[in-house]
Formats: structure tokens, sequence, C-alpha cells
């Protein structure tokens, strides 16, 4: 398992609703989280060996929101 960080602008649970199709089907996703009440909204993502940050990036950035690997 490896977990994966990212400072995000996911900010409320109408956010999080947009988002949980797209990282909930992504391969190689376990389990993911956002802390909205981080002034980062910090986006953890625990995933099998071979998930890349960019492929979190890319995922998100189809459904209009930003990431940054932290």
């Amino acid at each position: 398992m490896e977990t994966l960080k990212f400072k995000t602008n996911i900010k409320c649970g109408g956010c999080i609703a947009a988002v949980t199709t797209t990282l909930d089907t992504l391969d190689g996703v376990a389990k993911w989280n956002v802390d909205t009440a981080n002034p980062d909204k910090i986006l953890t993502v625990e995933s099998s060996d071979g998930l890349t940050s960019d492929e979190v990036i890319g995922a998100l950035k189809i459904k209009g929101y930003h990431a940054e690997k932290i």
C-alpha cells in the first residue's frame, strides 16, 4: 500500500460527491478521503502499487478540480 497526498480545491460535501465516482472507480485506489477542515483541503489516497499521482490529478482535472501532490 502506498499513500498519496494532494492539496486540492475540494472544499465541501458537494465537491466530494462530485468526485466520489471518479475516485472510487480509479484503478488502484483502495480508499480515499478529503480533510475539508484543513485549509489546504488535503486529499489522501491509499493505493496499491502502480497508481501514480498524475493519474489522480488527471482524474480530478476532468471533473474540474485542481490537485497538487504534496
